[in-house]
């Protein structure tokens, strides 16, 4: 069973070449190292706009990718 309570919503997704960055309704910008995921990494443009959000993420179909807002409150070690 799993269950996550997720308290972030993105409004807004974008990219720079090392990094996806996420806005929240609350005006927080968050962002996560694409080095976690190659598929993004290695994606063009746009592939990378080509996403769906939801409750718990984001997912990019032709891709195979998921990107779960939990995670962008995690340390990049």
């Amino acid at each position: 069973y799993y269950n996550e309570e997720v308290t972030t919503k993105a409004k807004e997704v974008w990219f720079s070449d090392d990094c996806i960055f996420i806005e929240t309704y609350d005006g927080e910008k968050l962002s996560q190292s694409l080095k976690w995921y190659p598929r993004l990494a290695e994606a063009t443009e746009v592939q990378r706009t080509a996403f769906r959000l939801s409750s718990m993420g984001i997912h990019w179909e032709q891709l195979d990718e998921d990107v779960s807002f939990k995670s962008f409150t995690y340390k990049d070690e």
